[in-house]
């Protein structure tokens, strides 16, 4: 899930893409949708109806019912570094977790203990 509480220039912004959006061949729709998810962390997929096209006309109707916030461009920054501090802290705890929860194998001392074993008992030892 992207934002719903942008800054009146990115609004301004997001419309422009979204105009040329309607206007352009497909890739071009990709990559509009691309720079607006990356960009602005909007998702058009989180204000539309399904199956239907996402335009200007969409994008105004969600600001006047309140769906998409225009706030000060200072609110607007400090939660962008909000979010990236957030993002950061979860992969730090990610990968902390990971290196305590992953087991360490050493292939080499497994191999030999399997040789070892199959010496003293060779009956088990499967057909290669």
């Amino acid at each position: 899930m992207g934002r719903n509480k942008f800054s009146a220039r990115e609004v301004e912004i997001i419309g422009k893409l979204l105009k040329r959006k309607c206007a352009g061949t497909r890739f071009q729709q990709k990559e509009i949708r691309h720079q607006l998810r990356v960009n602005f962390e909007f998702n058009i997929s989180d204000f539309n109806i399904q199956g239907q096209a996402f335009g200007y006309d969409e994008l105004q109707e969600c600001i006047r019912r309140g769906r998409i916030l225009i706030l000060d461009d200072a609110t607007i920054e400090d939660m962008k570094a909000k979010r990236a501090r957030d993002r950061e802290r979860d992969a730090q705890l990610a990968a902390e977790n990971a290196e305590t929860t992953e087991e360490v194998v050493d292939w080499e001392a497994t191999l030999k203990e399997w040789d070892k074993y199959y010496q003293e008992h060779p009956e088990e030892r499967p057909e290669e």
